[in-house]
């Protein structure tokens, strides 16, 4: 591919937010903290470290990090070396921590990482491993849209301009054969961009007919009255596309690749167990989402959201790199450089030794 050159100059002033973002992940600049996990009594130290950073979002795509963390799979497996978490609540935040070293490893999703590796020319992480698939929908007042046809001339909302979302919507529109100004979001279709967090109330005032929004906005509007009209799942390949991704500083994973190993080990030991014990493992995920974000999710949008999100170690890296040119398609990317995005190889040593296949990078891993 030709040299990245990063976002067109219209969408400069929105350096901070992610493109094809994982918008699920609610917005804001601020990390929260939660302190350390217990290590048990005799462990040792991986390499004489005292601890790794571990990031990730409070939210239902971010499963693995959820359960890992409450049901202890990454401390068990980091022995001494202390597992430290931080909870973000947007992917330019995640990413800004990663590349000034105040976290080391984070569950993010593919628009912060796509972002993050081309405006610092590939240097500053990699993708390690998978971690979700799935969990967006259209979601629409059903008052107002029974078919896809009915979607024109309506007002949908995505997450953000340029989020993956966004991408995903203008790029299915396009293939309806529907005209939008990516910008401006006016056309045959209008696009509302509006945070996830307030989208249920513009719903419920009337102000949208409908959005392509991730888990759990999906669900809190089908528990407002919504109906899901499309889940994005069944445009994709075996209904697989690439949610949230599992990335490290490219310094630490140099100079720590056996703690790295570790922590991808324990991701895969939590994928296999939450797909095993998938109440318990949905328990497991809303008492952390409550330690972490302060309230839990109510049942009726807890259920369907986690039935639509899909843990996995694949990474998916194809439809990564779709996506990415969904967003070239649009006119809100230019063509990326995404060589190098990935190294697989401690994640592929991880899944032969537990039997399991190895998994692709699409041509996109390090040489």
């Amino acid at each position: 591919m030709p040299a990245t050159t990063a976002l067109r100059r219209s969408l400069a002033v929105l350096a901070a937010l992610p493109l094809l973002a994982l918008a699920a992940c609610g917005y804001g600049s601020q990390a929260k903290d939660d302190g350390t996990a217990r290590v048990a009594a005799g462990a040792e130290k991986i390499d004489g470290l005292d601890s790794v950073r571990i990031g990730y979002f409070g939210n239902v795509t971010h499963a693995t990090a959820l359960v890992g963390n409450q049901k202890g799979f990454f401390q068990k497996e980091l022995g001494a070396t202390q597992a430290r978490y931080a909870i973000f609540n947007a992917g330019p935040s995640e990413i800004e921590a990663l590349n000034s070293g105040s976290i080391d490893i984070g569950w993010i999703g593919p628009s912060p990482a796509i972002n993050g590796y081309t405006k610092a020319r590939g240097k500053n992480l990699r993708i390690i491993g998978g971690s979700a698939s799935g969990g967006v929908k259209l979601v629409v007042n059903p008052e107002k849209i029974t078919s896809i046809e009915d979607v024109e001339g309506k007002r949908i909302a995505t997450p953000q301009l340029g989020n993956t979302q966004d991408v995903a919507f203008l790029n299915w529109a396009a293939e309806q054969g529907w005209k939008v100004d990516p910008q401006s979001g006016k056309g045959d279709v209008t696009v509302v961009r509006s945070d996830n967090k307030v989208t249920p109330d513009a719903y419920k005032a009337g102000s949208i007919d409908g959005a392509w929004v991730p888990e759990p906005t999906a669900s809190k509007l089908v528990a407002e009255g919504g109906k899901v009209l499309l889940d994005e799942a069944s445009l994709w390949p075996d209904e697989k596309f690439v949610i949230t991704n599992i990335i490290v500083s490219q310094t630490f994973l140099e100079k720590h690749p056996k703690v790295v190993e570790a922590v991808l080990k324990a991701s895969v030991e939590t994928n296999k167990w939450i797909k095993a014990n998938p109440e318990e493992a949905k328990a497991a995920a809303n008492r952390q989402l409550a330690a972490d974000t302060g309230k839990a999710l109510p049942a009726e949008v807890l259920d369907p959201a986690w039935k639509s999100i899909q843990v996995t170690d694949d990474p998916l890296a194809a439809t990564l790199d779709a996506q990415a040119e969904h967003a070239v398609k649009a006119g809100l990317l230019d063509e990326p450089d995404l060589e190098g995005i990935y190294d697989l190889t401690l994640l592929n040593k991880v899944l032969q030794a537990a039997g399991e296949p190895a998994v692709d990078d699409a041509g996109l891993g390090v040489k």
